[in-house]
């Protein structure tokens, strides 16, 4: 998808664009992607990383919750296979906490003329709800 069509495009195509956009070695939240789309929830990014295909180009176990954890989903093995993934990009879990450093790792996101070129409109609140290691990396 152009990135001049995606001001009109499907909520879901606007996550997969962001998603697309994470470097390998970096990971974002869901509530981080739909701060991005604006009037979307992290749970709906969520869901859209869940209906793809699985020969899909979204780097979507570089989607992870606010905590800095993998989300599990129950009766899946998706998180062993979204660790994997992300070890063999370069991210690392604490073995304590099962946690990135998002320090580290967090992605701070396309800048804001992307974002508005591309008809994106984040809200004012861009950051709430994510850690503060994330947030300061954003802001």
């Amino acid at each position: 998808m152009s990135a001049n069509s995606l001001k009109n495009a499907p909520t879901y195509e606007r996550i997969y664009a962001l998603a697309r956009l994470i470097p390998a070695g970096k990971v974002a939240t869901y509530g981080q992607l739909a701060a991005m789309v604006g009037s979307c929830t992290a749970r709906v990014v969520g869901y859209a990383m869940a209906a793809l295909p699985h020969d899909t180009d979204v780097p979507w176990q570089r989607v992870i919750n606010r905590q800095g954890k993998i989300s599990l989903r129950a009766g899946s093995n998706g998180g062993a296979l979204q660790r994997q993934l992300l070890e063999a990009e370069g991210v690392k879990f604490d073995p304590e906490t099962e946690k990135v450093d998002f320090d580290q790792v967090g992605w701070a996101g396309p800048d804001w003329a992307w974002l508005e070129q591309n008809g994106f409109q984040p809200g004012p609140v861009w950051g709430r709800g994510m850690t503060r290691n994330l947030r300061k990396a954003i802001c």
